[in-house]
C-alpha cells in the first residue's frame, strides 16, 4: 500500500510544482534557418524508429503511473491520448504489480484500451530478468524502459540506498527479455562514460532523462514536508547537454537516443532531434493537460503540437527526422563551455551539412 499511495502523492505534486530549478538547456541551442528548403509541406515526414521499433512519430508519451486503483482511470485516459495520436506510451514502473498482483490492472487498462499502440513495459534497474519479462507480458509490451533514479530515491525517505551492480542486473535483463531495452534517467541525465557502459551491455535505446524538467528530487522533498537546499534541487546535467553527450557517445552504434525532461515547446523537440534524438519523450505536459481541461482539449493541443513540428523542420530543410541530424546546431552560453570541456567542440554541430 505505501508504493500505491507515493504515486498518488507523485502525481499530486508533480501539478504542483514547477519545473526546474535548473534549465534544460534547450535556449542554449540554436537552428539555423534554411530559406531554400526545396521541399513542399506534404514532403514532410515525422515517422522515425526507436530500437528497431518503427514509430509514426518521433514523440513518445513517458512514464506517469500506475499501480493503484485510484490512478488506473488517468492512465485508461493517457491510453486513449496514444491512441487517438497514434503516439508511443510507456507506463510508470511496474514493481507494485511484483508486490501485488491486484496492482496489474491499472497497467493492464493501457493495453486494454490501446490494443494496437506501442507501448513500453517499465521497471528500475533493481528488478530481476523473470521480473522484467513478467513486466512485459502483462501489458504485451513491444519493448521494456529500465529506469534509473538514484537522486530522487536517495531523497525519498522510504527509498533504495544500495545501487550496486545495476549495470550487470541491467545486462542479465537484456540477455533474458524477448523485447528491446530501452534505459532511462529519471531527471538527472545521462553522460556520455555511462553511456557507453550501457552500450556495451547491449541496450538498443538511451533515454537521457536530463534535468530541467518534472523535478522529482522537489517531489520526494514535499512529500516528505522538508526542505532540500538550492544546489540539490538543480542536481543534474541539463537535458539538451545531456542529449548532446550521449548522441555523440552512440554515433558510432546503430542504439537510440531518446531525449526527454522539460520538452515543453515544439522547438524544444525539434532541438532535441536536431541534438541527435531518434524521438523525444513528453509527460508533464500531457498530463497537465487532460487533467485540467479534458482529453479532447490535450488531444488538440498534441495536433497543434505536431504541426509546429513539421513546420520547423520545414524551417530547417529536414524532410525526415534522420535529415535534422545533419542541420547545423549554433551552441551558446554555458552549453558551449560545458561541451568544450568534454571535448564537443560546438563547430562540430555549427558546420553540419546534409549527407
Amino acid at each position: 500500500m505505501l508504493r500505491q499511495s507515493r504515486k498518488l502523492e507523485h502525481l499530486k505534486y508533480s501539478q504542483i510544482l514547477g519545473d526546474g530549478p535548473a534549465a534544460t538547456g534547450f535556449s542554449d541551442f540554436h537552428l539555423v534557418h534554411n530559406c531554400l528548403p526545396d521541399l513542399a509541406w506534404q514532403d514532410i515526414d515525422i515517422g522515425t524508429a526507436v530500437a528497431g521499433i518503427a514509430l509514426s512519430q518521433p514523440i513518445i508519451v513517458n512514464a506517469i503511473t500506475g499501480g493503484a486503483a485510484d490512478v488506473a482511470g488517468i492512465n485508461r485516459q493517457l491510453a486513449e491520448f496514444a491512441r487517438c495520436t497514434g503516439a508511443a506510451m510507456a507506463v510508470g514502473s511496474q514493481y507494485a504489480a511484483m508486490e501485488d498482483q491486484a496492482a496489474a490492472q491499472s497497467y493492464k487498462v493501457v493495453r486494454e484500451t490501446n490494443a494496437d499502440g506501442i507501448i513500453f513495459a517499465n521497471l528500475g534497474a533493481h528488478a530481476t530478468p523473470d521480473e522484467a519479462c513478467y513486466a512485459v507480458e502483462m501489458i504485451g509490451a513491444q519493448a521494456i524502459q529500465i529506469h534509473l533514479n538514484v537522486g530522487q530515491e536517495i531523497i525519498m525517505t522510504e527509498g533504495d540506498r544500495d545501487f550496486c551492480g545495476y549495470l550487470s542486473r541491467i545486462e542479465a535483463i537484456v540477455n533474458k527479455v524477448s523485447v528491446p531495452v530501452i534505459v532511462k534517467e529519471v531527471g538527472c541525465g545521462i553522460a556520455r562514460e555511462q553511456a557507453h557502459l550501457l552500450a556495451g551491455v547491449g541496450v538498443k535505446a538511451i533515454d537521457v532523462g536530463g534535468a530541467g524538467g518534472t523535478n522529482f528530487l522537489a517531489i520526494e522533498a514535499a512529500r516528505g514536508q522538508f526542505n532540500l537546499d538550492a544546489e540539490m534541487m538543480g542536481w543534474g546535467i541539463p537535458t539538451a547537454i545531456a542529449a548532446a553527450e550521449v548522441a555523440f557517445a552512440l554515433a558510432p552504434t546503430a542504439i537510440d537516443t531518446v531525449v526527454s525532461g522539460g520538452v515543453r515547446t515544439p522547438l524544444d523537440a525539434v532541438r532535441a532531434l536536431a541534438i541527435g534524438g531518434a524521438a523525444v519523450g513528453i509527460a508533464g505536459s500531457v498530463l497537465k493537460k487532460f487533467r485540467r481541461k479534458g482529453l479532447d482539449d490535450a488531444i488538440r493541443w498534441y495536433q497543434d503540437f505536431v504541426i509546429d513540428l513539421r513546420r520547423f523542420m520545414l524551417l530547417v530543410g529536414a524532410r525526415r527526422i534522420k535529415d535534422l541530424h545533419s542541420v547545423p546546431v549554433i551552441v551558446t552560453g554555458f552549453s558551449r563551455e560545458w561541451l568544450a570541456a568534454r571535448g564537443i567542440e560546438g563547430s562540430q554541430l555549427a558546420n553540419r551539412k546534409k549527407t
